[in-house]
């Protein structure tokens, strides 16, 4: 085989990446980051393009392009709303995703161990180590990670437009949490109905909202199940403990918690407003919830 010949092989094994920066995700400058990129990415195993959003869904539409032009892999770079448009546009395609982490939650990079910072996240993207994982269809709305329809929709709604970081939204949770009344809801799941009232009516394919504060501790991502996480009402006194639970990946233990699997469910609700990977949208009294199982290709950390 001659030189050429050889040549033309390996420029036949490089993948072809794209890096779509969200410019106001989070609290960091953006700036470096393509730097960065051509600091750390092995240009021996990819050809890569910077692409920059410009308005809310733009992301989306950038993630069509690239799998319209058979890009191998978009690296979403931002937080947890960028990871779901371009994540959720991906849905049932051959591109991967890969994931930056600069938002200020970052949920979905850490449940799948990629790391925080930008130059050990690329260096993740390197080794390529790749996963295939569920995703969740709630009537026509996808989701990576977390949805929730109580407490935690309310607070993401107010989250919208609020400074961003964590303690703008501690703000906004015990500011908001002395006027929350319960939901009502009703669960037709596993063959069974269950009617209650509760504080949290959250769905979980992974572990955590972000920040480390963990929902549902054995979710799995690639298990063909979501979990559903209900939190009954409670008296004030009792927040700081539950909230410890959450931090110390022990909600679950609570006896104010029920969790209910399952890989199809009907599940009612008295308020119309819901959050998808942290996104405040208005949603329907009845979702049908449907886990979508090995739908996604996400390159992962170790």
């Amino acid at each position: 085989m001659i030189y050429g010949e050889i040549k033309q092989k390996q420029n036949k094994v490089k993948k072809r990446i794209w890096f779509i920066i969200n410019p106001i995700a989070g609290v960091r400058r953006k700036d470096d980051i393509p730097a960065l990129v051509r600091e750390n990415l092995n240009h021996d195993l990819f050809d890569f393009e910077i692409q920059y959003t410009n308005y809310k869904g733009h992301a989306q539409e950038l993630a069509k392009e690239a799998i319209s032009a058979n890009i191998d892999i978009v690296c979403a770079v931002g937080g947890d709303g960028s990871v779901h448009e371009i994540g959720t546009t991906l849905i049932g395609s051959k591109v991967l995703l890969a994931i930056i982490p600069i938002g200020s939650g970052n949920g979905l990079a850490r449940h799948m161990h990629i790391p925080l910072t930008i130059k050990k996240a690329i260096h993740c993207i390197n080794n390529q180590h790749e996963i295939t994982m569920d995703t969740v269809l709630v009537n026509e709305q996808a989701f990576l990670g977390i949805s929730g329809y109580g407490f935690d929709a309310l607070v993401a709604k107010k989250f919208v437009g609020s400074k961003r970081g964590f303690m703008s939204y501690l703000k906004i949770v015990f500011r908001e949490f002395f006027k929350y009344n319960p939901i009502n809801i009703s669960v037709d799941a596993n063959g069974q109905v269950k009617k209650l009232p509760v504080m949290l009516c959250t769905l979980a394919n992974t572990r955590e909202w972000g920040n480390g504060l963990v929902v549902s501790p054995k979710s799995d991502a690639t298990d063909g199940k979501v979990e559903l996480i209900l939190l009954k009402p409670f008296s004030f006194w009792r927040i700081p403990g539950i909230a410890l639970q959450f931090l110390f990946k022990r909600s679950d233990k609570s006896s104010f918690m029920e969790v209910i699997s399952f890989d199809k469910a009907t599940i009612r609700v008295s308020e119309k407003i819901a959050h998808y990977d942290g996104e405040s949208m208005a949603t329907k009294g009845t979702l049908n919830v449907k886990v979508v199982p090995k739908s996604l290709h996400i390159l992962v950390g170790k």
